[in-house]
């Protein structure tokens, strides 16, 4: 097939694809609470009787993806097993026992002539989801449209493709137990790259928000391209700061587990500072733990003096998301320098906090200003699902709209309601 028609053939299919979800979420808003979660409740059971066939579907996945030589960390995110596929039914599970989003009245008010005016939730309409290689994020993200009345069309990365689709064949089966229109939930049939262009560049009329999930490359490309608004962060350059008055058991501990619980997700710690004044007593046991982890340290000249190990940090390594088991760490002389070196490098994500000194940690939240932050936790709680929203699309690190983990209560946005008794405005 020659370029051209290709191109056709690819704008056709997500043309098509765009009308059915308009109309989807024309009809979606008008369900209820109650029925979206019949859906859900379906799709997670369907989840669970069709767990041999996602399982499948994921082994032909992992062949072609490790013949790709992918890294370790970017294979754990594309496996499935029963524990993962349970997961994500049980993630649906705890989406239905939400609150329903749509419809809350944010706030009311009465004004002196009468008038009764309230602010409501409603749905955004429809919404991309562009992502990478996490299968489950095919179950979440649509689990998260549903719940707040949104319309989906989603578009996963290549090294997914089968899994998602069996995840997606579930979504819709949830969708047709409970009678809600199947179009709700839609998935882009191509892994053509051209496919992603022409959602983000050619479909304004359709779409109204995208949420890119996935490495740096994807997400720059969707903020350049976009003709609609982007819900998203860049990169999850991640600090754990360790102030001088912090416990050394607990910082050892909250530091491995930031870096090494997880290494391929975007709350994965990627900078730890360290106060001067602590450095000769908190350094060895947390490089050592660290380094008996697997994870390579590259430090400043005090770090790999403390632990020898050590390589030596680039200007490169602080503004560098690893996503892998390497991690850089720097020692600062207060809480003044390591917030100007997060200011500098971060990119507003999450960042930790370790101390017993409470006054220390609520001059660190005010001083940082990033969508996260966090007292004596690992930034590994980076997640909607650990903040009691069930799951997540990703976290925004914008300042409009949404930020932090984008739940079913952040994929609103609302309308004016007035209510009067025949006010009419004077001349």
């Amino acid at each position: 097939m020659a370029a051209d028609d290709t191109l056709t053939d690819i704008a056709t299919t997500m043309t098509s694809l765009g009308k059915a979800a308009r109309c989807a979420a024309t009809e979606l808003a008008m369900t209820t609470g109650e029925q979206r979660n019949s859906a859900l409740a379906a799709a997670a059971g369907a989840l669970r009787k069709n767990a041999a066939t996602i399982i499948e579907a994921n082994a032909r996945d992992m062949e072609a993806a490790r013949g790709k030589n992918l890294s370790a960390a970017l294979l754990d995110r594309l496996m499935l097993d029963a524990g993962r596929v349970e997961a994500m039914a049980t993630g649906l599970e705890t989406i239905i026992g939400l609150h329903d989003p749509v419809g809350r009245v944010l706030e009311e008010w009465e004004r002196p002539n009468g008038l009764h005016i309230q602010r409501v939730a409603v749905p955004l309409g429809v919404i991309g989801i562009i992502y990478e290689s996490r299968p489950n994020v095919t179950a979440d993200a649509a689990a998260l449209c549903i719940k707040s009345g949104n319309a989906v069309i989603l578009r996963g990365g290549s090294e997914s493709f089968y899994s998602s689709h069996a995840i997606y064949d579930c979504l819709r089966s949830g969708l047709a137990a409970a009678g809600l229109v199947g179009e709700a939930v839609q998935m882009v049939p191509t892994t053509d790259r051209a496919a992603v262009g022409f959602l983000l560049s050619s479909m304004a009329e359709w779409v109204d928000v995208v949420v890119p999930r996935g490495g740096k490359n994807l997400i720059r490309r969707v903020q350049e391209e976009a003709r609609v608004p982007v819900i998203g962060h860049l990169e999850g350059i991640c600090h754990v700061y360790l102030h001088n008055a912090a416990d050394q058991d607990m910082a050892r501990d909250v530091v491995l587990n930031a870096k090494m619980r997880r290494t391929g997700i975007c709350g994965a710690a990627e900078t730890i500072l360290v106060d001067r004044a602590a450095a000769s007593t908190m350094l060895p046991g947390v490089c050592a733990a660290l380094h008996a982890a697997g994870c390579e340290i590259r430090g400043d000249d005090d770090v790999r003096s403390a632990f020898p190990q050590a390589l030596e940090a680039t200007e490169e390594d602080w503004s560098t998301e690893y996503l892998d088991a390497v991690i850089s760490i720097r020692v600062v002389d207060d809480m003044d320098a390591a917030v100007g070196h997060i200011r500098r490098y971060g990119s507003g994500h999450t960042e930790s906090i370790v101390t017993n000194d409470k006054a220390a940690a609520e001059a660190f939240f005010r001083a940082v200003d990033s969508s996260i932050v966090l007292h004596n936790a690992s930034t590994q709680f980076a997640d909607g699902g650990e903040f009691g929203m069930g799951a997540e699309i990703g976290i925004a690190t914008g300042r409009i709209h949404a930020r932090g983990p984008v739940g079913a209560d952040q994929l609103t946005s609302y309308k004016y309601v007035v209510r009067g008794n025949g006010q009419v405005r004077p001349s």
